[in-house]
């Protein structure tokens, strides 16, 4: 018998939540099949078994957080049941002992029952149903039912085997406990009550108050954005640069693309000259650690993108080594692959420097918070035509701000000033960016 563990699915990653069994109880398992699928700190993933046989017993429910190593499901011969849940109360306890012979005695003793029946009964703070049962919920959804005053009894589940999910009870309303849903123990008839209102949130100045609770991506987001602003003193750069000859460029390259070519973007422009300034400036593509300087050999450039409410960055690594067209064609399926909810753990890690572009919002410039333990992040506006005097005249020049927001403690103001002038002179002769 082999236990399956909460895995590590990235590298800042401390817990995950089980959203979805894609196996059950019986199913025949071969390394490499999808398991189950885990929301992180970063992304949903599915987690590829790392061992083979029959699922035997899972142990944690859909929408159960647990910490890393924690075990969630275990493979072997001897099958158990769909769920620690399901199995009753002493068996999410972690008790083996409740497994029953595949043909039950005839006739048990009469201590035996009595045990059964005793297994059986909910424990008193958790509500029973109508035949003294717990009701199948998962761990968060009866979190939020105590904290909003659902009676679970009165729900109807929409998850796996009937079990009442989150979205169940945020779709209820909050009833007094014990108004619905039961049946009364006494022959006598109830008292006669008065109807109970439905409570709602108290009226404010704001208006009606609602309360989200946050993903763990996003939980990620504000615990490590809140961390590089109290820890990293930040100072920012900023330059304009002119991309008239990239714009020309990309022009030639659209006309001569074949077709289902990928053509580059100014976004893969700059992630190519990034990472070649970034060779030629190591502190840039380093970081700040436990009072030492931690320096990177490979130059692996992380891609802002949106994607569900949140933030995700994959990586595009090697990046100076890559031509304009590759680097091109890794975004774009990095990009889709976050927003299809299939990237994987490796391609969210080793980032040693981050770009991020809003300039197709129309931004025209902003400045951005470093993702610790990075050096530095360049936060890239819209490319604006704008008036422009040269030799004494006034034209028109394709102009796009860029902003470097750099961490002071690994990299100064002079040596971070040449980095940034590097990216510019790179981007405004853009034929360089091609070797």
């Amino acid at each position: 018998m082999a236990d399956v563990v909460m895995p590590r699915l990235s590298d800042s990653m401390e817990e995950g939540t089980i959203l979805k069994w894609l196996k059950q109880v019986g199913d025949e398992i071969s390394v490499g099949d999808e398991l189950v699928e885990i929301e992180t700190d970063k992304a949903n993933m599915a987690y590829e078994s790392d061992v083979a046989g029959t699922l035997s017993e899972i142990l944690a429910n859909e929408g159960e957080t647990l910490p890393i190593g924690a075990p969630i499901a275990r493979v072997g011969d001897d099958v158990r049941g769909t769920s620690r849940e399901a199995a009753g109360p002493v068996a999410a306890g972690g008790a083996s002992g409740l497994t029953r012979p595949e043909t039950p005695p005839s006739t048990p003793p009469a201590g035996d029952e009595a045990g059964a029946a005793a297994t059986r009964t909910a424990p008193a703070e958790i509500p029973a149903d109508g035949d003294g049962h717990r009701p199948k919920a998962s761990p968060i959804a009866r979190r939020i039912a105590k904290e909003r005053g659902v009676e679970l009894a009165g729900l109807e589940g929409s998850g796996p085997g009937g079990r009442i999910i989150k979205a169940d009870v945020e779709k209820a309303k909050a009833e007094p406990t014990g108004a619905v849903g039961f049946e009364q123990a006494t022959t006598q008839p109830p008292a006669a009550a008065p109807p109970a209102a439905v409570s709602e949130a108290p009226e404010t100045a704001k208006g009606q108050v609602e309360h989200q609770d946050l993903s763990k991506t996003q939980q990620l987001i504000a615990r490590r954005m809140a961390e590089s602003k109290a820890t990293a003193p930040h100072f920012y750069l900023r330059a304009v640069v002119d991309m008239s000859r990239a714009v020309e460029g990309r022009v030639k390259l659209k006309e001569g693309a074949v077709e289902g070519s990928v053509v580059p973007s100014f976004n893969d422009m700059v992630v190519k000259a990034c990472a070649l300034a970034l060779r030629e400036h190591p502190r840039a593509n380093g970081a700040y650690r436990d009072g030492r300087f931690e320096l990177y050999s490979r130059v692996n450039v992380g891609v802002a993108v949106a994607a569900d409410d949140a933030l995700v960055v994959p990586t595009v690594f090697d990046a100076d080594k890559k031509g304009l067209r590759q680097i091109a064609q890794d975004s774009r399926e990095l990009a889709g692959k976050v927003r299809e909810g299939s990237i994987t753990p490796p391609e969210l890690s080793g980032a040693t420097f981050t770009v991020s572009n809003l300039g197709m919002f129309g931004i025209e410039s902003f400045s951005a918070v470093i993702n610790p333990p990075q050096a530095a992040i360049l936060a890239v506006g819209a490319i604006e035509q704008k008036p422009v005097a040269r030799g004494g005249e006034i034209t028109t020049a394709h102009l796009m701000k860029v902003d470097l927001a750099c961490d002071h403690r690994i990299l100064y103001g002079a040596p971070a000033a040449e980095f940034l002038a590097r990216i510019r002179s790179l981007l405004e002769e853009p034929f360089s960016l091609a070797l």
